[in-house]
């Protein structure tokens, strides 16, 4: 059974897989000691500074005030939905799109653009109105596991970049149908619209907030 149990990895080995992470090759020493380099530019807002904390957790890179070599730059953006939507028009589940975009910059008198990528995930929260307490930790909870999944997902899209030298792939603006907002009064522009979201559908219909948004 052992003979079996390694054959899948013999086959990986002989197609020229490498684990990203692996020990023992030059290369992957070599990306990681490049990513310990990497200053975390600031990240405004509560979220931002969780997914910068998360970031030189996962890069290895410390706090200092002055970049060295190169210089990462994050926009975070975190949209919530109410699902789950009850008779008495209160929502019992909470649904968070995130999403990021990186750039990764040289640190010169005029920086030059490396890489750049994005990441993105879904959560979510079960909401506890009654129970103001619960709902603050359940609210806490969710930026953390956003902030710490975007920096995971960064972080990979990095290593793979100093490996490779390969740009991620990013993703292309999608065209984002246009509903009338039935809540908003006629102008002389006609009805006003309002444009969907992640999920194809516009606030009106799910009650969608945009929470987190930090600029560039």
């Amino acid at each position: 059974m052992k003979k079996f149990a390694i054959l899948p990895a013999l086959l990986l080995a002989s197609c020229g897989f490498r684990p990203l992470y692996g020990e023992g090759g030059a290369t992957q020493q070599s990306a990681r000691s490049e990513m310990s380099q990497i200053f975390v530019d600031r990240i405004s807002n509560r979220g931002g500074q969780l997914l910068r904390l998360a970031l030189q957790e996962d890069l290895g890179s410390d706090d200092g005030a002055i970049p060295q070599k190169y210089t990462l730059s994050v926009s975070r953006n975190v949209g919530i939905d109410a699902v789950d939507i009850h008779k008495d028009n209160t929502s019992g589940r909470m649904r968070a799109n995130a999403s990021a975009h990186w750039r990764l910059y040289t640190v010169a008198d005029q920086p030059q653009l490396l890489a750049e990528g994005d990441a993105s995930l879904l959560d979510g929260y079960t909401t506890t109105f009654q129970q103001y307490f619960a709902q603050s930790l359940n609210m806490e909870a969710l930026d953390a596991r956003i902030s710490k999944n975007l920096a995971g997902q960064i972080s990979e899209q990095l290593a793979a970049w100093f490996t490779s030298h390969v740009t991620p792939a990013q993703r292309n603006k999608p065209v984002v149908p246009e509903y009338f907002d039935p809540n908003a009064m006629p102008s002389r522009n006609g009805q006003p619209m309002q444009k969907a979201g992640p999920d194809g559908f516009p606030a009106a219909a799910t009650g969608r907030t945009d929470i987190g948004i930090d600029d560039e």
